[in-house]
């Protein structure tokens, strides 16, 4: 028999608003499987008015209930039974955020959770990496966003320890990453890697993503070190608007994808990792997951 269902996850971060609609696929005798439907990407960058005003502005408040509103609608549309809708780093530091989240709730009738990050962190670590990496490997885990980057150590297919750090690619840009902070991310890593003999990277974010698709890479093939610093140095070597003419990179991408590269960057140098594999997963997938094995709370779409 087959049971196929659908769940939606909306991930509100600091550079971009995401709706991910999954097909759930039950069929008696076989794991269960996720397939993504469709997926919605806005790019409101709420990060940047919180981490310099500590405020989500009014013109990004009536964006974000206009793209609430459209994504309860697309939900309806898609017929899905339940959602969950997650609120990071610029939400959770925003002096208004929980006045947002009413706001939001009153117009669009749809509830969000602002999330901390070591929950953050937890639901990323849920998403089933089982598909893409090799479960007698070590991995450190790197979830690059505006705000805030998590980070997993994955040994034997087992979650280890995770953390989530202020290291953004929004905070960055603005300048708001102070060289503490630098210092104890690149001890952390230090610390919680070096027992191993050898260890990969798994990079998630939409950065990552463009920068993997750029590589021309079969799927399931790593990145490495070489080629990443070398990509790094030729987006630097172009202007913000020659990234967008000359690289093609979209407006909004096109300034976070140098900060995002050398977060990777760090992450491979401080683990000693050589390698680093882009599965395009991340918070909405956990999101997803979660839901299914019913180990965060939902909300039924009505």
């Amino acid at each position: 028999m087959l049971i196929i269902k659908k769940y939606a996850a909306i991930d509100i971060g600091s550079n971009a608003v995401r709706l991910l609609i999954a097909n759930i696929i039950e069929e008696e005798g076989k794991p269960t499987k996720f397939k993504k439907s469709s997926l919605v990407r806005v790019p409101i960058r709420l990060g940047a008015d919180v981490f310099l005003e500590q405020r989500i502005s009014e013109k990004n408040i009536e964006r974000m209930i206009d793209t609430m509103h459209a994504f309860k609608l697309l939900m309806k549309s898609h017929k899905v039974e339940k959602y969950k809708a997650c609120a990071t780093s610029a939400m959770r530091e925003a002096k208004n955020g929980p006045d947002v989240v009413s706001q939001i709730q009153e117009q669009s009738d749809i509830n969000i959770d602002i999330i901390e990050g070591d929950e953050e962190a937890a639901i990323i670590a849920a998403t089933d990496l089982n598909a893409y990496i090799n479960p007698n490997k070590t991995y450190l885990y790197v979830d690059v966003g505006g705000g805030s980057t998590e980070f997993t150590v994955i040994d034997h297919g087992a979650t280890e320890i995770s953390r989530s750090f202020k290291i953004g690619t929004v905070r960055l840009l603005n300048d708001m990453v102070k060289r503490e902070t630098w210092n104890e991310l690149e001890n952390w890593i230090k610390e919680h890697t070096k027992k191993y003999d050898k260890i990969d990277l798994i990079g998630s974010g939409g950065n990552i993503n463009k920068i993997f698709k750029v590589s021309g890479k079969a799927v399931g093939k790593p990145l490495t070190f070489f080629y990443l610093t070398s990509y790094y140095n030729i987006l630097q070597s172009y202007s913000y608007e020659e990234r967008i003419t000359e690289l093609d990179l979209n407006q909004d991408r096109a300034d976070v994808i140098i900060p995002a590269a050398r977060i990777y960057l760090s992450a491979m140098k401080w683990s000693g990792a050589k390698d680093i594999y882009v599965p395009k997963i991340g918070l909405s997938d956990g999101i997803i997951k979660s839901l299914y094995y019913e180990t965060v709370s939902s909300k039924k779409l009505v």
